[in-house]
C-alpha cells in the first residue's frame, strides 16, 4: 500500500492525543491551541510565522491579489515532493504531507485531513485557522466569505493541475471573483537562503542490464503512436517525472523514495528536447544520449526553467501537442492554444510503460526474490527478539532497511515504512518516528508495509503477524482478508476488464460477515520507478487490465483502536488458460513471503482456496529457498520450510466461500469494460 492517496483514518488523531497525554475521549473538533487568551496557549512545537505572512502579504499587495493559494505539490504533480518544493510547510510551519494553505490580507487558513489534525495544531501558531476538511469546495466557500466581490485570488500555475484550476476557476468566476495566474511563486521570493538548495546529484543512465529496451526504441515507439493517432499530433509533452525517467532510462535522487530528477520532455516528430539542469549530466551520460545520433534522434538539452517559453514558441507553428491532463500543470496548459492541443487523461508514455515487456517482467520478478530474503530475515529476527521486549516500531523499521540494504542492486526504500503494532495497525497510513512509537509485543498484532527500490524493480509488500494467541475474531478477520487476497489473485477475467469491475472479489469474504476496509485494493508498480504507478489499479480512474501490467492486491481490515490487518502482494497480469477459446487474464503473484500460519483459520478456506495457497507456498519454496541456501542463511531457510508446510483442511465451512460472486454480478462484470 505505502502511503496510499486513497484513504485516511481519524484514529491518528486519537493516537497522537494519547501520545501527548490527552484523553482518548478527545472531541475531534477541539483545538489543542488556545488563541482566545492573552498570551495564547501554544504547544512548544509551534512555528512563529508572523514574519513570513507579513512579507507574503506585501507581495500580494504588489500583485494586487486579495488571496494567495499555497498547495502541497510540485510542478509535476508528484506523490512525494522534495524539500525544495515544500512551500506550504515553510509558510505554515505544518510539515504534514497533505494540506492546502490560503492567505488573505487579514487571515490565513489550512485545510488538511484527519491524519494530520493534531500535528497541525501542534505546529501552527495562532496566525492560522485549521479547517478539518479537504477538497476544493470548502476552500472556495471560505474564500467567498473572506474576499469581496471582484477580488482576485492568486496562484502559481505550475502547482495546479488542470483539473484543480478548472474547479477553482469555475467556482470563483461564477461568484464574480477572479483566479489569477502568477508565474513567479510568491513564497519562493520570500524563502531566500532558508530554502533547501536545488538538487544537484548526478543524473545517470541505467545499465542496459536493468532496462527493458533502449531509449531509442522507446522514442521510436512513442513516435509510432503519434503517427497512428487519428488527430495526428506532432509532439508529446511529458510532465510527470517518471515519464522522462522511463523514456530515457535515466535516474537520480531529487524526490524522496523515487529515483527521479526534475525534468520535462518535448518529443516531436523530428526532435527530442529534454528540459533539466544541464550541469548534472556527466560527459558519460551526454555520450549515452547522443553518441552517433542522427538529427531526429539527438537529444537537445535545454534549461529546466525554459520549458514554458519553449512550449509556447513551438505552438507558433502548424503543430498539435499531445498531453496527459493528470500530470500536466496549468502553467504549461495555459500557453498551448486549445486548437493545437490533444488532451487525454494519461500521456502515451504513461500508458505504454504500464505494460512491462518480457525482460522488464523478469527483472521485477528477480527483485522480489531478493526482497523476500530481506523480509524473511526480518520476520525471523522479530520472532526471536519481540518476546524479549526490546523491539519497537521504529527500530524494527530501521533494521528492515538495513537488511534490504544488504541486497544486491538496492537503492533505498520505496516509501516510508509502515511498522505498526497493536492499535497503531488500525491506522492505514501510520508510520513511527524516533520520538513517537510503540513497543512490539507478543500479545498484539504487528502490521508491516514496506518496499524497496532496486535497479531492476520496485517492491511493496505487507504482512501482518501475531506471535502470541490471537482472538477468534482476529483469526477470522485475518483469514477473510487472506481469502480476499486469494480470490482476487486467482480470478480469471476477460481481457480489457477494468480493475474496478473485479475489485469486489477482494472484499466479498469480508462483506459476507459485515466487515470492510476503507482504502483502495491495489495500485500499479514500476521497474525502479514509482511504488504507486498510475494508471494501473482497481479504482475508477485506472485503465483496463492488460497482459504485462503489475499491480498490488491488498485487502485489509482495521478494528479502530485495537488492531489492523493488511495482506499485500504484487502480481503480474498474465494470460489465463481456459477450457474454451477466448482471451482471458489472471494474476501471477510475484511477492514471495508466507502469510502467518498462526492467524489462518483453515476451516474458513474452500478446497480451491486451500489448493491455491499451498501452490503459492510451493512456489515460495522453489524460488526463495535456493537463494537462502546459496547465501548460507540456514536459520532463515529452516523458518521458510516450516512456514510453507502444506496446510490441511480441518473442517468444511458451514457456508462455502468458493463462489466468488453472484451470477448477476458476473453478468455485470462481463460487459462493463
Amino acid at each position: 500500500m505505502a502511503r496510499a492517496p486513497w484513504g485516511c483514518c481519524p484514529w491518528l488523531v486519537l493516537l497522537c492525543a494519547c501520545a501527548w497525554g490527552r484523553p482518548k475521549s478527545l472531541d475531534l473538533r477541539e483545538d489543542v491551541r488556545n488563541c482566545s487568551i492573552s498570551p495564547p496557549y501554544l504547544p512548544v512545537t509551534v512555528v512563529n510565522t508572523t514574519a513570513q505572512l507579513t512579507a507574503l502579504r506585501q507581495q500580494m499587495h504588489t500583485q494586487n491579489v486579495s488571496a494567495y493559494i499555497v498547495p502541497d505539490t510540485d510542478a509535476h504533480m508528484s506523490e512525494y515532493i522534495g524539500d525544495y518544493d515544500k512551500r506550504r510547510a515553510w509558510i505554515t510551519g505544518f510539515t504534514g504531507s497533505a494540506g492546502i494553505a490560503v492567505v488573505t490580507m487579514g487571515k490565513a487558513a489550512l485545510w488538511t485531513d484527519s491524519r494530520y489534525w493534531t500535528q497541525a495544531e501542534r505546529q501552527m501558531d495562532c496566525n492560522w485557522e485549521l479547517h478539518k476538511e479537504v477538497g476544493t469546495t470548502p476552500v472556495v466557500t471560505w474564500l467567498l466569505t473572506e474576499i469581496p466581490v471582484g477580488g482576485r485570488v492568486g496562484f502559481d500555475p505550475f502547482l495546479f493541475s488542470i483539473n484543480s484550476w478548472e474547479s477553482y476557476n469555475v467556482a470563483l468566476r461564477d461568484s464574480d471573483r477572479e483566479l489569477v495566474s502568477i508565474t513567479v511563486n510568491l513564497v519562493d521570493l520570500l524563502w531566500g537562503s532558508e530554502r533547501p538548495p536545488v538538487p544537484s546529484e548526478p543524473i545517470y543512465a541505467l545499465q542496459e542490464a536493468f532496462t527493458g529496451s533502449s531509449w531509442q526504441e522507446k522514442v521510436s515507439g512513442i513516435r509510432s503512436q503519434m503517427k497512428k493517432h487519428r488527430e495526428a499530433p506532432t509532439a508529446v509533452l511529458l510532465s510527470a517525472l517518471d515519464e522522462t525517467a522511463w523514456l530515457f532510462n535515466l535516474r537520480s535522487s531529487d524526490i524522496p523514495y523515487n529515483p527521479f530528477f526534475y525534468s520535462y520532455t518535448l518529443l516531436t516528430d523530428s526532435s527530442i528536447r529534454l528540459f533539466a539542469n544541464k550541469s548534472r549530466f556527466s560527459s558519460k551520460t551526454l555520450q549515452y544520449l547522443n553518441s552517433s545520433c542522427t538529427d531526429s534522434m539527438c537529444v537537445q538539452l535545454e534549461d529546466y526553467g525554459q520549458v514554458r517559453d519553449s512550449v509556447q514558441a513551438y505552438t507558433s507553428g502548424a503543430v498539435k501537442i499531445w498531453i496527459g491532463t493528470s500530470y500536466t500543470s496549468y502553467g504549461l496548459y495555459e500557453v498551448i492554444p486549445k486548437e493545437k492541443l490533444i488532451a487525454d487523461t494519461y500521456s502515451p508514455v504513461m500508458v505504454t510503460k504500464a505494460v512491462k515487456n518480457s525482460k522488464e517482467q523478469t527483472l521485477l520478478r528477480a527483485s522480489h526474490v531478493r526482497d523476500a530474503v530481506a523480509v524473511i530475515r526480518y520476520l525471523v529476527w522479530l520472532e526471536e527478539n519481540v518476546p524479549k521486549g526490546t523491539v519497537d516500531e521504529f527500530s524494527g523499521a530501521e533494521l528492515l532497511e538495513k537488511f534490504r540494504g544488504e541486497e544486491e542492486f538496492f537503492s533505498g526504500s520505496s516509501f516510508e515504512t509502515i511498522s505498526a503494532s497493536g492499535l497503531n495497525a488500525a491506522l492505514a497510513h501510520y508510520s513511527p518516528t524516533k520520538e513517537l512509537h510503540r513497543k512490539l509485543s507478543s500479545d498484539e498484532m504487528y502490521l508491516l508495509d514496506s518496499g524497496g527500490q532496486y535497479w531492476d524493480g520496485t517492491t511493496d509488500i505487507t504482512r501482518t503477524v501475531h506471535w502470541g494467541t490471537p482472538s477468534a475474531f482476529q483469526k477470522e478477520a485475518y483469514t477473510r482478508v487472506l481469502i480476499g487476497n486469494i480470490d482476487l489473485s486467482r480470478l480469471v477475467f476477460p481481457a480489457a476488464t477494468s480493475g474496478r469491475m473485479v475489485e469486489a472479489f477482494a472484499r466479498r469474504a469480508l462483506w459476507d460477515v459485515g466487515l470492510n476496509y476503507g482504502h483502495g485494493t491495489g495500485h500499479g508498480i514500476g521497474n525502479f520507478l514509482c511504488v504507486h504507478e498510475w494508471p494501473v489499479g482497481f479504482q475508477s480512474g485506472n485503465i483496463a487490465m492488460a497482459k504485462g501490467m503489475f499491480t498490488s492486491i491488498e485487502p485489509g481490515y482495521y478494528q479502530d483502536g485495537e488492531f489492523g490487518i493488511r495482506l499485500e502482494d504484487v502480481a503480474l497480469v498474465v494470460e489465463a488458460k481456459t477450457k474454451y477459446p477466448g482471451t482471458y487474464l489472471t494474476f501471477e503473484v510475484v511477492s514471495l513471503v508466507p502469510y502467518d500460519r498462526n492467524l489462518i483459520d483453515v476451516s474458513l478456506l474452500s478446497p480451491e482456496q486451500l489448493q491455491y495457497l499451498n501452490r503459492y507456498y510451493q512456489t515460495i519454496r522453489e524460488k526463495v529457498g535456493p537463494e537462502l541456501q546459496r547465501r548460507q542463511l540456514l536459520k532463515e531457510f529452516s523458518w521458510l520450510q516450516r512456514h510453507t508446510e502444506p496446510l490441511a483442511s480441518r473442517a468444511a465451512p458451514t457456508a462455502s466461500l468458493a463462489p466468488l460472486m453472484t451470477v448477476s454480478a458476473l453478468t455485470i462484470l462481463s460487459w462493463s469494460v
